[in-house]
């Protein structure tokens, strides 16, 4: 059952009022990530996964909820998107990183996003501890998520020799009956 507008705005208001890494956020959070309720909180969702200064476990909350319920309201899920991809661009916090990428997938008809989502995937990147294959692994999972496109198809066909992600994308491209050389 969805919260009534004054819980949300109640739980809000408790959220801010909180220590910046009380775990208290992070269950706020979580309990706004139900249905309708869900939608009715996207912009403070969308404030929360974005503030490089929050709880990272909120901001992991929020994106993954963002992900499961995107606002149907463009001018909301364009918001959302935006909120996403100043995650994605955190680069001091991994795990909301990976998180931002896969949630993304709820968004990838956005241009900004699909150009992000593909140049997330396409980095073969030099990190030495793994992380960026963990972005990237999240990031073909948003664009499997999302569902086929030409420019979809495209990216994951550029990454069919990737000796990382090679076998994923062929296998998403197959499933799309999209083959390397084909249509998506």
């Amino acid at each position: 059952m969805p919260q009534p507008a004054s819980d949300l705005h109640r739980l809000v208001e408790e959220f801010r009022a909180l220590p910046a890494d009380d775990d208290r956020r992070r269950a706020i959070v979580a309990e706004l990530g139900t249905d309708d309720t869900a939608v009715q909180a996207a912009p403070f969702l969308a404030s929360v996964v974005a503030d490089p200064h929050e709880y990272d476990l909120a901001r992991v909350e929020a994106a993954t909820i963002l992900r499961l319920w995107s606002p149907s309201d463009p001018v909301t899920a364009r918001t959302v998107a935006r909120a996403l991809l100043a995650a994605l661009d955190d680069l001091d916090e991994d795990l909301v990183r990976q998180y931002a990428a896969h949630a993304l997938g709820s968004y990838a008809d956005d241009p900004a996003v699909h150009k992000t989502l593909a140049a997330a995937v396409l980095d073969s990147g030099t990190g030495d501890d793994g992380e960026d294959v963990l972005v990237r692994h999240n990031a073909l999972a948003a664009l499997e998520e999302a569902g086929p496109s030409d420019a979809r198809a495209d990216v994951l066909r550029a990454l069919a020799e990737d000796p990382e992600l090679g076998r994923a994308a062929t296998r998403v491209l197959t499933g799309w009956n999209a083959g390397p050389g084909g249509p998506a």
